[in-house]
Formats: C-alpha cells, sequence, structure tokens
C-alpha cells in the first residue's frame, strides 16, 4: 500500500489567510521530502475556512519545489469555470511538474459556490459531463476547434492563424493526458460506475463509514467492467483522517476533541450538510436519527488516532471492512499545534506504512 495525502484544506475563520496558505504549502513540501507519493489539493471559491479558490494555481506555486511526489487538483469544479480556460491551464501545469500531475475532477459540492457561479439550480451533472467531454476533444483535436454544446461553445475558426500559434491550444506533457481521478462521497455511487467505464480511478472520501467505503469497490469494478477496461484494486485511493503521535493520550487530545483541528473539521461539514438538510452520509445506520450525528459521534466513527501500534492496528481493521486498496491518502487538517501536525506526518510515513505494509505481506503469505 502506498502513502498519499488530500487536502480541502480547512482552517479555522479568523486564521490569518497568509499562515495557513504557509502552512498548506509546507504540509505539501514535507509530504515530498518524507516519500509521500501524492497529494491532492481542494478547491473553493466562496468558504474562507476551505481556503484555496484554485487548486491549479497552488499546485503550480509549489510545482518547481518538490522532486518526486505528483500533485493532484482534488478536485477542479468543472462546472465552475470555462472548459478551455482549464485545458489550457492543466495542459501547463502538466508541463511545469513534467508529468507529475495527476487531474481530479468533480461537479462540487459547496453550495454558495453553486450559487455565486450561477449553477445552483442548473444540472451540474450534465455541465460536468460536457465540460470534461470538451477538455479531451481540445488535447485531442487540431485547430481550428469547433465544439457545441448545450453550456459551451468552442471555436478559434475565424481566427486561426496557425504559422503565428494563434488559436492552437496548448496539449498536456503527458500523452494523450493526465490520469484523471474522480472523488466519491456516497455509498453505491451510480457516478462512479460512469466514471469508471472511462478508464477514471476513485478517491474514497474520508468521510464516509467504513462500510459505505466498502461499496465503492464493487461500482468500480462495474464501470471498468462495461468499458471494458481492467479493475486493478492498486488503482483504488481511500483517504482518511489520521493523526500519530509518539503516546495514545497526546493522540487523543489533539484528534479527538471537539475543539481540536478535527473537531472543528466535524463540525464544519456538519453544519454544511445541515443546511440543506441531509445528514445521511456521516451515518453509520440509517437508521439513526440526525441529532445522534454529532462532532463526537463523527470524531470517534472516522477518525483513526494514536501510537504507531495503535494506527497500524486500527487501519488494519479498517481495512478488513472496506477491502484491499492501493493508496491511504492521508487528510490534511489544520495545524493548531504545527510541530504535533509535522510529527504525525513523520510517524505515519517512517514507522506507520513500513510496519502496516509488513502486516499486509505477512497476511498475504499466509492466505
Amino acid at each position: 500500500m502506498k502513502l498519499g495525502f488530500f487536502t480541502m484544506p480547512m482552517h479555522p475563520p479568523g486564521r490569518d489567510y497568509t499562515q495557513t496558505l504557509k502552512e498548506d504549502r509546507e504540509a505539501v513540501l514535507l509530504a515530498d521530502r518524507l516519500g509521500f507519493c501524492e497529494a491532492f489539493i481542494g478547491e473553493h471559491a466562496t468558504d474562507v475556512c476551505e481556503s484555496i479558490p484554485s487548486c491549479l494555481a497552488f499546485i503550480a506555486s509549489v510545482a518547481h519545489d518538490t522532486t518526486q511526489i505528483r500533485l493532484g487538483s482534488g478536485t477542479v469544479n468543472l462546472p465552475n469555470s470555462h472548459p478551455l480556460q482549464v485545458a489550457a491551464t492543466v495542459a501547463m501545469v502538466d508541463h511545469m511538474l513534467e508529468g507529475r500531475f495527476i487531474f481530479g475532477i468533480g461537479p462540487g459540492g459547496l453550495r454558495s459556490d453553486m450559487e455565486a457561479f450561477g449553477n445552483l439550480e442548473a444540472d451540474r451533472n450534465a455541465m460536468f459531463v460536457e465540460s470534461i467531454d470538451h477538455i479531451l476533444a481540445l488535447w485531442a483535436g487540431e485547430a481550428p476547434y469547433n465544439l457545441r454544446g448545450k453550456f459551451w461553445n468552442i471555436s478559434t475558426e475565424k481566427t486561426l492563424m496557425r504559422e503565428a500559434g494563434q488559436g492552437v491550444m496548448l496539449k498536456p506533457y503527458q500523452k494523450p493526458h493526465p490520469p484523471i481521478v474522480v472523488t466519491v462521497v456516497v455509498p453505491h455511487s451510480k457516478g462512479l460506475v460512469a466514471a469508471a467505464r472511462r478508464g477514471w480511478q476513485p478517491i474514497t472520501a474520508n468521510f464516509l463509514q467504513p462500510a459505505w467505503a466498502a461499496t465503492h469497490w464493487a461500482m468500480h469494478e462495474q464501470g471498468c467492467k462495461l468499458g471494458g477496461h481492467a479493475a486493478g484494486r492498486a488503482d483504488w485511493r481511500v483517504c482518511k483522517n489520521i493523526f500519530v503521535a509518539d503516546d495514545d493520550a497526546t493522540a487523543r487530545r489533539y484528534a479527538k476533541s471537539a475543539d481540536g483541528p478535527y473537531g472543528f473539521y466535524y463540525w464544519n461539514l456538519l453544519e454544511k450538510r445541515k443546511g440543506h438538510g441531509n445528514v445521511d452520509i456521516f451515518k453509520h445506520d440509517l437508521a439513526l436519527s440526525n441529532d445522534a450525528v454529532t462532532v463526537d459521534y463523527l470524531l470517534d466513527r472516522l477518525v483513526i488516532c494514536g501510537s504507531v501500534t495503535s494506527v497500524v492496528d486500527q487501519l488494519l481493521a479498517f481495512r478488513e471492512v472496506v477491502g484491499d486498496f492501493g493508496t491511504l491518502l492521508y487528510a490534511g487538517h489544520d495545524w493548531a499545534q504545527p510541530r504535533l501536525a509535522r510529527r504525525s506526518m513523520e510517524l505515519m510515513a517512517e514507522q506507520v506504512m513500513p510496519a502496516l505494509n509488513a502486516a499486509i505481506g505477512s497476511t498475504s503469505r499466509a492466505a
């Protein structure tokens, strides 16, 4: 199992924005130094807590200061941008990273973004599909372009000056394009079937109960079969909230307290879910009352924390429920205590993962 990183990011309101941007940058650079294989960055335009409005701009800012880590959009919310601009910017970033880019795409989930961009009441899934179809067509095609759709039309037929470069699109470094991934946030996702049919790889969200996360593999496998693609568990990424400390007591104080950074993360997500009347996504049992879904409930059921040995045991138990997967994405959180946040990432990379993989290997040999 490989180790990656995923951050929305999420910071308490009132924190100095300049400082949190530096911390988000430092987290990615630390992940690179520690040997994390990849890092995904989210984007949200109208939220002071989820405070990176362009994941592509952020990735470009760290591109030349990283050496081995692959960097991914987590995700570019396609209904909120013109597909031409996305296609050109992704091509540039892929060249800046010399092929270390992963193209994460989605329809977006922040309702204030939907309202502000004017697509709150629109068929955003249809916008998402049309956008990625346009993007892929631009990369595959040659000028002059003439793409027609319900939401966007793209043409350079009237203005093409090929010899001068005008009207010609940039193409990505990776051929035919960077690998495409999608985040999956609901159980038994039909969207995952459609994505897998097109050869795209899944990222299971870190706020799903383990039993619901386990449903994603069958949906991915179904979609791969429909599209004629091989379904490999090595291609499945699963994100998880994890905190590792030198002792269990420190870990619990930091990651299981409603007043801590993990508690703030779940308080924020829970309030937003309550705002549009559905917290079922957080329940381990749909019969559970909405009132029972509290921050403490979420911290208890969705956060893995402790010493190295404890975290390894909890991750093995999680894997027993979810099934085998290729990359564990460590979810980034606010650095309320930077020393502890850095130490957790160090312990995760240097001690937890070797022990976890040794245990997985031992179990596989025994089977």
